[in-house]
């Protein structure tokens, strides 16, 4: 049983065995997430949906990045990402 849901097994399948890799994809994931409900809460606001607001602080944004991992939905070219970083 593990704690950590998604498993760190399944989320390493995903990238390589690399959980090195695995934290950068998830780091630069995070951060669109972040950009993207930062960009959805100012819009909340100018329309003064309170409604919205609450939909996107549900989870945290490394949670949805870790999720979208496992699920398969973030892809990464591996050589160019080893290449360039973060």
């Amino acid at each position: 049983m593990s704690i950590v849901d998604p498993n760190i097994n399944e989320l390493l399948d995903r990238t390589e065995q690399d959980r090195f890799l695995l934290c950068a994809i998830a780091y630069k994931r995070a951060r669109d997430i972040n950009d993207m409900m930062r960009g959805q809460h100012e819009r909340a606001v100018a329309l003064q949906s309170v409604s919205e607001i609450a939909q996107l602080s549900a989870q945290k944004p490394l949670t949805l990045a870790m999720e979208e991992i496992a699920r398969g939905e973030v892809s990464f070219d591996g050589e160019t990402f080893h290449s360039e970083g973060l």
